[in-house]
């Protein structure tokens, strides 16, 4: 091999530590030629798709290419960066599949279910909606709130769908026939925040979840026993978000501008394990590197059904569990009214490990990509920023929108984010490229809510003009 043809390279895994010594490689080899060194390095017995990243740019090109477009010193040993990709690929979406009228005021929230089969809508008319995919009609229109339904949230097996309203109420529905299951919980004294699932690998058939409120407490509520079995006190302002982590572990974030983590033992006593106070302002958004898996459980990209034990279940979850949870841990990231965001790596200190800086207005929503490896965080900047979600080294700003981003969503393969704004667009950005892929306007007016669904199939978008958009490739 011939010097002059080859270049030094270190391979590095995503916070640098190297995988081998430097090496002399073809300056035509490409990403097929170092995922088979990747995965000949790691030992793998399965091979798999790996993506890999020179100064946060993704490698496209051969390496050579690379040197010659940059004009990259010869001299230097060249640093790439290796990271696992989803063994599938996500369809891009490009055009509106259905404009679905129904509710009679502004659609505030929505939610596909953990298999991406049935969707569910919350809005101003006090209404949620479970919609028909496969027809794109309403199905059942689920009638129990005498508020503004603010979230929505499905069990990760699926089974179950709650909601919470303006009044702090939170009502309980059956999927199958869109009624009530039983009367709405009241505990909260002020309207519902958020709602997070307990993971369906820790306790299957899903009983458990928990909600957080403007009233300063998050409630932990069983959904057999039809009530509240623990209080979580102690935030002195509003809670704005509230995350069950893997780990057993329940994340508050609080208008108070503190993060309290708490353990909660099976019979619902809890305990406060710690507080992250480090933002200087409200904390908005908390997110999961776990959260696609936590919402998803057992359900994955292959469409299998499991019909034995519950047992089996639990287990089929635990195991896309603790591989999204991987060498690196459940790590959590919290975005502020102070413009900024934290990483944390809360399992090992409750000291920030990094700060998160660059958007000049308060950050409304932060999300960790499926496979962990990306954070995105939406701004009333009118950008949407993305970072390393192992180190929280910054990447890149996607600008485009004209008008404050409310909310993201990532594809289930990690390749693209969807992002809604008060500008009426959603926009699908694309993650390797660091750009625009698709604009998709269509709304009268602001977009609130965006999902994607878990099996990459479709995306819904919901807002101030009241109808439901379905979108497909």
């Amino acid at each position: 091999m011939e010097l002059a043809m080859t270049v030094m390279c270190r391979l590095v895994d995503a916070e640098g530590i190297p995988l081998g010594d430097p090496m002399y490689i073809p300056q035509r080899a490409g990403k097929l030629q170092l995922t088979e060194l990747a995965n000949k390095f790691l030992n793998n017995e399965e091979k798999l798709p790996y993506a890999f990243y020179v100064s946060g740019e993704e490698l496209r090109v051969p390496v050579g290419t690379y040197i010659e477009d940059r004009s990259v010193s010869m001299e230097e040993i060249l640093t790439i960066v290796y990271r696992q990709e989803a063994v599938f690929r996500t369809r891009p979406v490009s055009r509106i599949s259905a404009s679905i009228p129904g509710h009679r005021d502004s659609v505030l929230c929505v939610s596909f279910s953990p298999d991406g089969t049935q969707l569910a809508s919350g809005s101003g008319d006090t209404t949620v909606r479970l919609w028909d995919l496969y027809t794109q009609t309403p199905m059942f229109t689920c009638i129990g709130h005498t508020n503004w339904v603010l979230s929505v949230a499905w069990s990760p097996d699926g089974k179950h769908l709650v909601s919470g309203d303006l009044a702090g109420n939170i009502c309980c529905w059956i999927p199958e026939t869109g009624k009530l299951d039983g009367s709405p919980l009241r505990g909260h004294k002020k309207w519902i925040t958020s709602i997070s699932w307990e993971p369906a690998h820790l306790t299957y058939p899903c009983r458990r979840f928990v909600t957080s409120s403007k009233d300063e407490d998050a409630r932990i509520w069983d959904i057999t026993l039809k009530k509240s079995v623990t209080c979580l006190s102690g935030h002195t302002r509003g809670v704005t978000c509230v995350k069950w982590g893997g780990d057993g572990i329940i994340y508050t974030g609080s208008q108070d501008c503190t993060i309290k983590m708490w353990q909660v033992s099976p019979e619902g006593l809890p305990c406060l394990k710690a507080q992250l106070k480090k933002h200087g302002h409200w904390v908005n958004s908390l997110a999961l590197s776990t959260d696609y898996v936590l919402r998803t459980g057992a359900f994955d990209h292959t469409g299998k059904q499991y019909s034995s034990s519950p047992e089996e279940v639990r287990k089929a979850a635990l195991k896309r569990y603790d591989q999204a949870k991987g060498e690196y841990g459940e790590r959590l990231v919290s975005g502020s009214d102070d413009f900024t965001m934290i990483l944390w790596d809360q399992s090992v200190s409750d000291q920030p490990k990094q700060h998160l800086f660059g958007h000049q207005q308060l950050v409304n929503q932060v999300c960790f990509s499926p496979n962990g490896q990306w954070i995105a965080s939406a701004s009333f900047d009118k950008s949407v920023r993305i970072w390393d979600g192992i180190t929280g080294a910054f990447i890149t700003t996607l600008r485009g929108h004209l008008g404050p981003v409310y909310q993201i969503s990532w594809s289930p393969d990690s390749r693209m984010l969807l992002s809604g704004s008060k500008d009426s667009t959603l926009k699908i950005w694309d993650i390797g490229l660091r750009q625009l892929k698709q604009d998709l306007p269509g709304h009268a007016d602001e977009v609130y809510a965006v999902d994607w669904s878990p099996d990459g199939e479709r995306v819904v978008s919901g807002g101030k003009d009241k109808s439901l958009k379905l979108w497909v490739g």
